[in-house]
Protein backbone atom coordinates (compact mmCIF):
# COMPACT_ATOMS: atom_id res chain seq x y z
CA UNK A 1 0.00 0.00 0.00
CA UNK A 2 1.28 3.47 -0.89
CA UNK A 3 -0.02 6.72 0.62
CA UNK A 4 0.51 10.31 -0.52
CA UNK A 5 -0.46 13.28 1.66
CA UNK A 6 -1.57 16.60 0.21
CA UNK A 7 -2.06 19.54 2.57
CA UNK A 8 -5.25 21.32 1.60
CA UNK A 9 -4.98 23.81 4.47
CA UNK A 10 -3.18 23.94 7.82
CA UNK A 11 -6.06 21.93 9.28
CA UNK A 12 -7.10 19.64 6.41
CA UNK A 13 -5.30 17.02 4.31
CA UNK A 14 -6.09 14.70 1.43
CA UNK A 15 -4.72 11.18 1.54
CA UNK A 16 -4.39 9.34 -1.77
CA UNK A 17 -4.02 5.61 -1.13
CA UNK A 18 -3.02 2.98 -3.70
CA UNK A 19 -3.71 -0.62 -2.66
CA UNK A 20 -2.44 -3.68 -4.60
CA UNK A 21 -5.29 -6.11 -5.17
CA UNK A 22 -3.57 -8.94 -3.29
CA UNK A 23 -3.90 -6.89 -0.08
CA UNK A 24 -7.67 -7.04 -0.52
CA UNK A 25 -7.75 -10.85 -0.57
CA UNK A 26 -8.86 -11.31 3.10
CA UNK A 27 -11.64 -8.76 2.61
CA UNK A 28 -12.59 -10.39 -0.70
CA UNK A 29 -13.02 -13.77 0.96
CA UNK A 30 -15.06 -12.19 3.76
CA UNK A 31 -17.23 -10.49 1.12
CA UNK A 32 -17.95 -13.79 -0.66
CA UNK A 33 -19.01 -15.35 2.65
CA UNK A 34 -21.27 -12.42 3.53
CA UNK A 35 -22.94 -12.32 0.12
CA UNK A 36 -23.37 -16.11 0.21
CA UNK A 37 -25.27 -15.76 3.51
CA UNK A 38 -27.56 -13.11 2.03
CA UNK A 39 -28.50 -14.62 -1.34
CA UNK A 40 -30.76 -17.59 -2.11
CA UNK A 41 -29.76 -19.88 -4.98
CA UNK A 42 -31.72 -23.09 -5.74
CA UNK A 43 -29.66 -26.17 -5.02
CA UNK A 44 -27.38 -24.49 -2.49
CA UNK A 45 -27.79 -24.00 1.25
CA UNK A 46 -27.47 -20.44 2.61
CA UNK A 47 -23.80 -19.62 3.01
CA UNK A 48 -22.68 -22.45 0.73
CA UNK A 49 -23.04 -20.70 -2.63
CA UNK A 50 -19.70 -20.95 -4.52
CA UNK A 51 -17.90 -17.75 -5.50
CA UNK A 52 -18.22 -18.42 -9.26
CA UNK A 53 -22.00 -18.90 -8.93
CA UNK A 54 -22.30 -15.61 -7.02
CA UNK A 55 -20.38 -13.78 -9.76
CA UNK A 56 -22.41 -15.46 -12.54
CA UNK A 57 -25.81 -14.67 -11.04
CA UNK A 58 -25.22 -11.37 -9.25
CA UNK A 59 -22.10 -9.94 -10.89
CA UNK A 60 -18.59 -9.32 -9.58
CA UNK A 61 -19.46 -5.69 -8.83
CA UNK A 62 -21.57 -6.82 -5.87
CA UNK A 63 -18.58 -8.62 -4.38
CA UNK A 64 -16.21 -5.74 -5.07
CA UNK A 65 -18.58 -3.27 -3.38
CA UNK A 66 -18.83 -5.48 -0.29
CA UNK A 67 -15.06 -5.97 -0.32
CA UNK A 68 -14.39 -2.25 -0.30
CA UNK A 69 -17.02 -1.64 2.39
CA UNK A 70 -15.16 -4.10 4.60
CA UNK A 71 -11.61 -3.07 3.69
CA UNK A 72 -11.68 0.74 3.39
CA UNK A 73 -12.01 1.58 7.13
CA UNK A 74 -9.00 -0.61 7.93
CA UNK A 75 -6.99 0.68 4.99
CA UNK A 76 -7.81 4.28 5.94
CA UNK A 77 -6.63 3.65 9.51
CA UNK A 78 -3.42 2.09 8.22
CA UNK A 79 -2.84 5.05 5.89
CA UNK A 80 -3.31 7.49 8.79
CA UNK A 81 -0.80 5.60 10.94
CA UNK A 82 1.77 5.50 8.15
CA UNK A 83 1.29 9.20 7.33
CA UNK A 84 1.71 10.49 10.89
CA UNK A 85 -1.40 12.69 10.72
CA UNK A 86 -3.87 13.15 13.57
CA UNK A 87 -7.49 13.22 12.31
CA UNK A 88 -10.05 15.22 14.30
CA UNK A 89 -13.10 14.53 12.12
CA UNK A 90 -14.71 11.77 10.11
CA UNK A 91 -13.05 11.34 6.68
CA UNK A 92 -14.72 11.95 3.33
CA UNK A 93 -13.69 8.83 1.40
CA UNK A 94 -14.02 8.42 -2.36
CA UNK A 95 -12.94 5.40 -4.44
CA UNK A 96 -11.21 6.91 -7.47
CA UNK A 97 -9.93 3.80 -9.28
CA UNK A 98 -10.75 0.10 -9.43
CA UNK A 99 -8.47 -1.94 -11.68
CA UNK A 100 -9.92 -5.37 -11.00
CA UNK A 101 -7.24 -7.85 -10.06
CA UNK A 102 -4.50 -5.21 -10.02
CA UNK A 103 -5.10 -2.13 -7.92
CA UNK A 104 -7.62 0.00 -6.02
CA UNK A 105 -7.16 3.70 -5.31
CA UNK A 106 -9.13 5.89 -2.94
CA UNK A 107 -8.83 9.35 -1.44
CA UNK A 108 -9.72 10.53 2.05
CA UNK A 109 -10.13 14.18 2.98
CA UNK A 110 -10.10 14.82 6.70
CA UNK A 111 -9.56 17.61 9.22
CA UNK A 112 -6.37 17.12 11.20
CA UNK A 113 -4.57 18.54 14.17
CA UNK A 114 -2.35 21.30 12.75
CA UNK A 115 1.41 21.28 12.98
CA UNK A 116 2.88 23.71 15.51
CA UNK A 117 5.93 24.06 17.72
CA UNK A 118 5.74 24.02 21.52
CA UNK A 119 7.33 27.22 22.87
CA UNK A 120 10.06 26.97 25.49
CA UNK A 121 8.37 27.27 28.87
CA UNK A 122 11.32 26.30 31.09
CA UNK A 123 11.74 29.01 33.72
CA UNK A 124 8.70 30.99 32.61
CA UNK A 125 7.53 33.19 35.50
CA UNK A 126 3.98 33.04 36.87
CA UNK A 127 2.29 34.31 40.03
CA UNK A 128 -0.19 32.43 42.23
CA UNK A 129 -2.25 33.43 45.29
CA UNK A 130 -0.58 33.22 48.69
CA UNK A 131 -1.13 30.09 50.79
CA UNK A 132 -1.11 32.06 54.05
CA UNK A 133 -4.15 31.34 56.23
CA UNK A 134 -5.59 34.39 57.97
CA UNK A 135 -7.86 34.66 61.00
CA UNK A 136 -10.54 35.94 58.64
CA UNK A 137 -10.33 32.67 56.68
CA UNK A 138 -11.04 30.69 59.85
CA UNK A 139 -13.81 33.05 60.92
CA UNK A 140 -15.49 32.50 57.55
CA UNK A 141 -15.42 28.73 58.02
CA UNK A 142 -16.69 29.04 61.60
CA UNK A 143 -19.56 31.24 60.38
CA UNK A 144 -20.44 28.63 57.74
CA UNK A 145 -20.56 25.95 60.43
CA UNK A 146 -22.79 28.12 62.60
CA UNK A 147 -25.14 28.60 59.65
CA UNK A 148 -25.38 24.83 59.24
CA UNK A 149 -26.34 24.35 62.90
CA UNK A 150 -28.65 27.35 63.13
CA UNK A 151 -32.23 26.92 64.35
CA UNK A 152 -35.40 28.66 63.20
CA UNK A 153 -37.44 30.44 65.83
CA UNK A 154 -40.88 31.95 65.28
CA UNK A 155 -41.13 35.75 65.64
CA UNK A 156 -44.05 38.16 66.03
CA UNK A 157 -42.81 40.78 63.60
CA UNK A 158 -42.76 41.49 59.86
CA UNK A 159 -40.37 39.46 57.70
CA UNK A 160 -36.96 40.84 56.77
CA UNK A 161 -34.23 39.60 54.44
CA UNK A 162 -32.74 36.36 55.82
CA UNK A 163 -35.95 35.33 57.62
CA UNK A 164 -37.86 32.21 56.66
CA UNK A 165 -41.57 32.32 55.90
CA UNK A 166 -44.16 29.60 55.41
CA UNK A 167 -46.69 30.78 52.83
CA UNK A 168 -49.40 29.81 50.36
CA UNK A 169 -49.15 30.98 46.76
CA UNK A 170 -51.90 31.31 44.17
CA UNK A 171 -51.79 32.78 40.67
CA UNK A 172 -54.55 34.07 38.41
CA UNK A 173 -54.64 35.37 34.85
CA UNK A 174 -57.58 37.62 34.05
CA UNK A 175 -59.24 36.38 37.23
CA UNK A 176 -58.89 32.69 36.30
CA UNK A 177 -56.99 30.45 38.73
CA UNK A 178 -53.91 28.71 37.30
CA UNK A 179 -53.96 25.33 39.00
CA UNK A 180 -50.33 24.41 38.39
CA UNK A 181 -49.25 27.69 39.99
CA UNK A 182 -50.98 26.98 43.32
CA UNK A 183 -48.82 25.90 46.27
CA UNK A 184 -49.40 25.48 50.00
CA UNK A 185 -47.08 25.59 53.01
CA UNK A 186 -44.07 26.69 50.98
CA UNK A 187 -40.99 27.36 53.12
CA UNK A 188 -38.81 30.11 51.68
CA UNK A 189 -35.88 32.29 52.74
CA UNK A 190 -36.63 35.94 52.10
CA UNK A 191 -34.05 37.40 49.74
CA UNK A 192 -32.90 34.03 48.39
CA UNK A 193 -33.59 35.18 44.84
CA UNK A 194 -36.69 33.39 43.58
CA UNK A 195 -37.19 32.99 39.84
CA UNK A 196 -40.63 34.44 40.54
CA UNK A 197 -39.71 38.08 40.05
CA UNK A 198 -41.11 40.40 42.71
CA UNK A 199 -41.56 37.73 45.38
CA UNK A 200 -38.72 38.90 47.63
CA UNK A 201 -39.79 42.55 47.49
CA UNK A 202 -43.38 41.59 48.28
CA UNK A 203 -42.44 39.44 51.30
CA UNK A 204 -40.35 42.09 53.08
CA UNK A 205 -42.59 43.68 55.71
CA UNK A 206 -45.24 40.94 55.70
CA UNK A 207 -46.19 39.32 59.03
CA UNK A 208 -48.03 36.09 59.84
CA UNK A 209 -51.62 36.35 58.60
CA UNK A 210 -50.86 39.04 56.01
CA UNK A 211 -51.97 38.70 52.41
CA UNK A 212 -50.61 40.57 49.41
CA UNK A 213 -51.03 40.50 45.64
CA UNK A 214 -48.28 41.38 43.18
CA UNK A 215 -47.96 41.08 39.41
CA UNK A 216 -45.22 39.03 37.79
CA UNK A 217 -44.37 37.09 34.64
CA UNK A 218 -44.71 33.32 35.05
CA UNK A 219 -41.53 31.37 34.28
CA UNK A 220 -42.70 27.77 34.05
CA UNK A 221 -45.63 25.60 33.01
CA UNK A 222 -48.17 26.08 30.25
CA UNK A 223 -48.50 29.80 30.98
CA UNK A 224 -44.78 30.58 30.99
CA UNK A 225 -44.16 34.10 29.74
CA UNK A 226 -47.64 35.35 30.62
CA UNK A 227 -48.35 38.04 33.20
CA UNK A 228 -50.21 36.87 36.30
CA UNK A 229 -51.45 38.19 39.64
CA UNK A 230 -49.85 36.22 42.48
CA UNK A 231 -51.44 36.16 45.93
CA UNK A 232 -49.16 35.52 48.91
CA UNK A 233 -50.60 34.43 52.26
CA UNK A 234 -47.95 34.37 55.00
CA UNK A 235 -48.62 31.75 57.68
CA UNK A 236 -45.51 32.20 59.84
CA UNK A 237 -42.26 34.13 60.07
CA UNK A 238 -39.12 32.60 61.57
CA UNK A 239 -35.68 34.02 62.12
CA UNK A 240 -32.44 32.12 61.99
CA UNK A 241 -30.72 31.85 65.38
CA UNK A 242 -27.03 31.00 65.30
CA UNK A 243 -25.52 28.87 68.10
CA UNK A 244 -23.25 30.54 70.62
CA UNK A 245 -19.58 30.39 69.67
CA UNK A 246 -18.21 28.29 72.56
CA UNK A 247 -16.87 24.84 73.45
CA UNK A 248 -20.41 23.41 73.41
CA UNK A 249 -20.76 24.47 69.79
CA UNK A 250 -17.38 22.86 68.96
CA UNK A 251 -18.65 19.55 70.39
CA UNK A 252 -21.90 19.89 68.44
CA UNK A 253 -20.29 20.72 65.12
CA UNK A 254 -17.20 18.50 65.23
CA UNK A 255 -15.33 15.73 67.02
CA UNK A 256 -13.43 18.30 69.09
CA UNK A 257 -14.12 19.22 72.71
CA UNK A 258 -13.03 22.84 72.58
CA UNK A 259 -13.42 25.75 70.22
CA UNK A 260 -9.66 26.20 70.22
CA UNK A 261 -9.16 22.65 68.95
CA UNK A 262 -11.79 23.18 66.27
CA UNK A 263 -10.15 26.39 65.05
CA UNK A 264 -6.75 24.65 64.97
CA UNK A 265 -8.17 21.83 62.86
CA UNK A 266 -9.87 24.26 60.48
CA UNK A 267 -6.63 26.22 60.16
CA UNK A 268 -4.69 23.08 59.24
CA UNK A 269 -7.31 22.05 56.69
CA UNK A 270 -7.35 25.56 55.24
CA UNK A 271 -3.56 25.50 54.96
CA UNK A 272 -3.72 22.22 53.08
CA UNK A 273 -6.50 23.47 50.79
CA UNK A 274 -4.53 26.60 49.94
CA UNK A 275 -1.46 24.53 49.08
CA UNK A 276 -3.58 22.38 46.75
CA UNK A 277 -5.02 25.55 45.22
CA UNK A 278 -1.49 26.87 44.63
CA UNK A 279 -0.60 23.71 42.74
CA UNK A 280 -3.77 23.85 40.64
CA UNK A 281 -3.36 27.56 39.94
CA UNK A 282 0.30 27.14 39.04
CA UNK A 283 -0.53 24.49 36.45
CA UNK A 284 -3.49 26.39 34.99
CA UNK A 285 -1.66 29.73 34.81
CA UNK A 286 1.45 28.11 33.34
CA UNK A 287 -0.72 26.41 30.71
CA UNK A 288 -2.46 29.69 29.89
CA UNK A 289 0.92 31.45 29.57
CA UNK A 290 2.12 28.82 27.10
CA UNK A 291 -1.14 29.00 25.11
CA UNK A 292 -0.78 32.78 24.87
CA UNK A 293 2.56 32.27 23.11
CA UNK A 294 1.26 30.16 20.24
CA UNK A 295 -1.27 30.60 17.47
CA UNK A 296 -2.83 27.27 16.51
CA UNK A 297 -5.28 27.18 13.57
CA UNK A 298 -8.37 25.24 14.60
CA UNK A 299 -10.35 22.90 12.32
CA UNK A 300 -13.88 24.20 11.79
CA UNK A 301 -15.32 20.71 12.27
CA UNK A 302 -13.70 20.38 15.69
CA UNK A 303 -15.00 23.77 16.80
CA UNK A 304 -18.50 22.95 15.54
CA UNK A 305 -18.53 19.59 17.31
CA UNK A 306 -17.44 21.19 20.59
CA UNK A 307 -20.02 23.98 20.23
CA UNK A 308 -22.80 21.54 19.40
CA UNK A 309 -21.98 19.48 22.50
CA UNK A 310 -22.12 22.55 24.74
CA UNK A 311 -25.38 23.75 23.20
CA UNK A 312 -26.88 20.28 23.62
CA UNK A 313 -25.96 20.30 27.33
CA UNK A 314 -27.52 23.75 27.67
CA UNK A 315 -30.79 22.58 26.11
CA UNK A 316 -30.82 19.67 28.56
CA UNK A 317 -30.28 22.03 31.51
CA UNK A 318 -33.13 24.27 30.38
CA UNK A 319 -35.46 21.30 29.94
CA UNK A 320 -34.53 19.90 33.36
CA UNK A 321 -35.09 23.27 35.06
CA UNK A 322 -38.74 23.40 34.00
CA UNK A 323 -38.28 27.11 33.22
CA UNK A 324 -38.93 29.01 30.04
CA UNK A 325 -35.81 29.97 28.07
CA UNK A 326 -36.25 33.62 29.08
CA UNK A 327 -36.59 32.75 32.76
CA UNK A 328 -33.61 30.39 32.66
CA UNK A 329 -31.27 33.03 31.28
CA UNK A 330 -32.69 35.66 33.61
CA UNK A 331 -31.99 33.37 36.57
CA UNK A 332 -28.32 33.17 35.56
CA UNK A 333 -28.20 36.90 34.77
CA UNK A 334 -27.16 36.40 31.15
CA UNK A 335 -28.65 36.18 27.68
CA UNK A 336 -28.70 33.40 25.11
CA UNK A 337 -26.40 35.43 22.85
CA UNK A 338 -23.91 36.01 25.68
CA UNK A 339 -23.94 32.32 26.61
CA UNK A 340 -23.34 31.24 23.01
CA UNK A 341 -20.47 33.72 22.65
CA UNK A 342 -18.97 32.33 25.84
CA UNK A 343 -19.41 28.79 24.47
CA UNK A 344 -17.47 29.64 21.31
CA UNK A 345 -14.60 31.26 23.22
CA UNK A 346 -14.36 28.33 25.65
CA UNK A 347 -14.71 25.74 22.88
CA UNK A 348 -11.79 27.22 20.97
CA UNK A 349 -9.67 27.38 24.12
CA UNK A 350 -10.53 23.77 25.01
CA UNK A 351 -9.53 22.50 21.57
CA UNK A 352 -6.32 24.52 21.53
CA UNK A 353 -5.50 23.26 25.03
CA UNK A 354 -6.11 19.67 23.99
CA UNK A 355 -3.81 20.00 20.98
CA UNK A 356 -1.01 21.42 23.13
CA UNK A 357 -1.34 18.89 25.94
CA UNK A 358 -1.55 15.95 23.53
CA UNK A 359 1.66 17.07 21.87
CA UNK A 360 3.41 17.27 25.25
CA UNK A 361 2.05 13.82 26.13
CA UNK A 362 3.61 12.43 22.96
CA UNK A 363 6.92 14.26 23.41
CA UNK A 364 7.27 13.22 27.06
CA UNK A 365 5.96 9.70 26.35
CA UNK A 366 3.43 9.96 29.15
CA UNK A 367 1.19 6.99 29.89
CA UNK A 368 -1.35 5.64 32.38
CA UNK A 369 -0.87 2.67 34.65
CA UNK A 370 -3.58 0.61 36.31
CA UNK A 371 -3.13 2.29 39.71
CA UNK A 372 -3.60 5.75 38.19
CA UNK A 373 -6.72 4.66 36.33
CA UNK A 374 -8.14 3.13 39.50
CA UNK A 375 -7.41 6.31 41.45
CA UNK A 376 -9.13 8.40 38.78
CA UNK A 377 -12.25 6.22 38.93
CA UNK A 378 -12.35 6.34 42.74
CA UNK A 379 -12.05 10.14 42.83
CA UNK A 380 -14.59 10.69 40.06
CA UNK A 381 -17.03 8.23 41.69
CA UNK A 382 -16.77 10.15 44.98
CA UNK A 383 -17.55 13.41 43.16
CA UNK A 384 -20.57 11.82 41.49
CA UNK A 385 -21.79 10.05 44.62
CA UNK A 386 -21.70 6.55 43.08
CA UNK A 387 -19.81 3.36 43.87
CA UNK A 388 -16.39 3.09 42.13
CA UNK A 389 -17.27 -0.34 40.71
CA UNK A 390 -20.48 1.09 39.25
CA UNK A 391 -18.62 3.93 37.53
CA UNK A 392 -15.87 1.60 36.28
CA UNK A 393 -18.48 -0.69 34.74
CA UNK A 394 -20.26 2.27 33.14
CA UNK A 395 -17.01 3.53 31.61
CA UNK A 396 -16.20 0.06 30.26
CA UNK A 397 -19.69 -0.55 28.88
CA UNK A 398 -19.76 2.81 27.09
CA UNK A 399 -16.19 2.68 25.69
CA UNK A 400 -15.19 5.66 27.83
CA UNK A 401 -12.06 4.22 29.45
CA UNK A 402 -9.95 5.68 26.64
CA UNK A 403 -11.42 9.12 27.32
CA UNK A 404 -10.59 8.68 31.01
CA UNK A 405 -6.99 7.83 30.16
CA UNK A 406 -6.75 10.87 27.87
CA UNK A 407 -7.91 13.05 30.76
CA UNK A 408 -5.28 11.50 33.06
CA UNK A 409 -2.34 11.96 30.69
CA UNK A 410 -3.41 15.53 29.91
CA UNK A 411 -3.31 16.30 33.62
CA UNK A 412 0.19 14.83 33.66
CA UNK A 413 1.14 17.13 30.79
CA UNK A 414 -0.15 20.10 32.82
CA UNK A 415 2.12 18.95 35.64
CA UNK A 416 5.10 18.86 33.27
CA UNK A 417 4.49 22.52 32.36
CA UNK A 418 3.77 23.56 35.95
CA UNK A 419 6.90 21.90 37.29
CA UNK A 420 9.05 23.64 34.68
CA UNK A 421 8.04 27.24 35.38
CA UNK A 422 9.17 29.59 38.13
CA UNK A 423 6.34 30.18 40.59
CA UNK A 424 6.05 33.02 43.09
CA UNK A 425 3.10 34.05 45.21
CA UNK A 426 1.52 37.50 45.34
CA UNK A 427 3.89 38.60 48.10
CA UNK A 428 6.92 37.76 45.95
CA UNK A 429 7.83 34.56 47.84
CA UNK A 430 9.06 31.71 45.65
CA UNK A 431 6.76 28.67 45.63
CA UNK A 432 8.41 25.23 45.44
CA UNK A 433 5.77 22.93 43.93
CA UNK A 434 7.82 19.79 44.51
CA UNK A 435 8.09 20.67 48.22
CA UNK A 436 4.30 21.11 48.30
CA UNK A 437 3.84 17.67 46.70
CA UNK A 438 6.07 16.13 49.37
CA UNK A 439 4.26 17.95 52.17
CA UNK A 440 0.81 16.92 50.93
CA UNK A 441 1.91 13.30 50.55
CA UNK A 442 3.39 13.39 54.06
CA UNK A 443 0.08 14.70 55.42
CA UNK A 444 -1.79 11.92 53.62
CA UNK A 445 0.49 9.25 55.07
CA UNK A 446 0.06 10.68 58.58
CA UNK A 447 -3.72 10.50 58.27
CA UNK A 448 -3.83 6.91 56.98
CA UNK A 449 -3.07 3.66 58.83
CA UNK A 450 0.35 2.23 58.13
CA UNK A 451 -1.10 -0.59 56.02
CA UNK A 452 -3.03 1.82 53.78
CA UNK A 453 -0.03 4.08 53.43
CA UNK A 454 2.14 1.15 52.36
CA UNK A 455 -0.47 0.02 49.84
CA UNK A 456 -0.61 3.48 48.32
CA UNK A 457 3.12 3.55 47.56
Amino acid sequence: MKTAVEELSPTRVKLTVEVPFEELEPSMQAAYKKVAQQVRVPGFRPGKVPARIIEQRFGRAVVLEETLNEALPKLYGQAVDESDVFPVSQPEIEVTKIDDGKEVEFTAEVDVRPAFDIPDYEGMEITVPSAEVSDEDIDTQIDALRQRFATLTGVERPAAAGDYVVMDLAATIDGKNIEEQQASDVSYEVGAGSVLQGLDDALVGMAAGDEKVFTTTLVGGENAGEEADVTITVKSVKEKVLPELDDEFAGLASEFDTLEELRASLREQARRNKLVEQVVEARERALTAVLDKIDIPLPDSAVKAELDARKHNLEHQIAESGLSREAFFRLYQTTEEERFAEFEENARKAIKTGFLLDKIVKREELGVNEQELTGFVVRRAAQMGVAPNTLAQHLADNDQLTLAMVEIVREKAKSVIGDAVKVTDESGTEVDLKAIYAQLNEDDDAERPAEAAAAAE
